[in-house]
């Protein structure tokens, strides 16, 4: 039996299949799982996705770093938060700061929801009386690539609850969503991004999803524009043949929820820019 056979059974009997795990040990077993297949990849940086795994894909990234397609998108956001609503208040009487990636997305109990941060920032807008924005692309994701930008460094920390049944169930949900087989080519997000991770689909390198919930939103060349992580979660339902779900609804707000979770430890990096 091969080493990743091994890890593969480990962790499908510690994470996809075990009802009685916690997520701790999910998490341990969730990171365990990325940090032996791919020991070559330096501490902390699984935040770059596929850059991480490819070194020849890295350095043609990184040249594109040296002029990031998604400033424009930083400094169209940095103006949309210090713009007066109608009633004269803005952004940063929702925010403390435009530094905020790191307290997202958390379980509110009150609502029984998760709350991302996308949906804080049409919350402030709805609260002030203006028109919430698209979930997808456009000012949204603006304006949270320049929150982003302002929160590089933060560490991911988000919390389940264990207290609360109600977090644990929207943690579970979005494992489900995560190993469930979907789509008329019966894929889930662990085929692709976990027992696949490094191999190609066509002409492209499937990434890791340890520290896919870090550099978001992103700069995505197919795009020519700046996404929210919901879209490329739409985007991958759509690509293994299945109906994509609603952006921001609990399906895909809980799938980041334990996305993000399972990337405990790493750094927020956004915005990013990828193929």
């Amino acid at each position: 039996m091969t080493t990743l056979t091994r890890l593969t059974l480990a962790l499908s009997v510690a994470v996809s299949g075990a009802a009685v795990a916690s997520p701790e040990a999910d998490q341990k077993a969730f990171q365990k799982f990325y940090e032996s297949r791919f020991s070559q990849v330096a501490e902390g940086d699984f935040i770059n996705g596929v850059y991480s795994i490819l070194p020849g894909a890295r350095e043609q990234w990184e040249a594109i770093e040296e002029f990031p397609p998604y400033e424009p998108e930083i400094e169209a956001g940095e103006e949309l938060y210090n713009t007066a609503f109608a009633n004269g208040k803005s952004f940063a009487d929702c925010f403390d700061s435009p530094a905020q990636r790191e307290n997202y997305p958390y379980w509110d109990g009150d609502r029984d929801m998760v709350v991302t941060m996308e949906r804080a920032i049409n919350e402030c807008r709805t609260a002030n009386g203006e028109k919430a924005w698209g979930w997808k692309k456009g000012k949204i994701a603006a304006l949270s690539a320049y929150m982003s930008y302002e929160s590089r460094g933060q560490v991911i920390n988000t919390v389940i609850p264990a207290d609360d049944a109600g977090a644990l169930a929207a943690y579970e949900s979005g494992k489900e969503m995560f190993y469930t087989k979907r789509g008329q080519l019966n894929f889930s997000c662990s085929d692709c991004h976990m027992y696949g991770a490094g191999l190609n689909a066509r002409a492209d390198t499937m990434s890791p999803a340890f520290g896919h919930a870090s550099h978001w939103p992103v700069y995505r060349s197919k795009w020519q524009a700046m996404g929210t992580l919901h879209r490329r979660f739409g985007g991958c339902n759509t690509n293994v043949r299945a109906k994509p779900l609603k952006a921001q609804g609990p399906e895909y707000s809980n799938l980041e929820y334990f996305l993000t979770y399972m990337s405990n430890g790493l750094e927020f990096n956004g915005p990013g820019a990828r193929k």
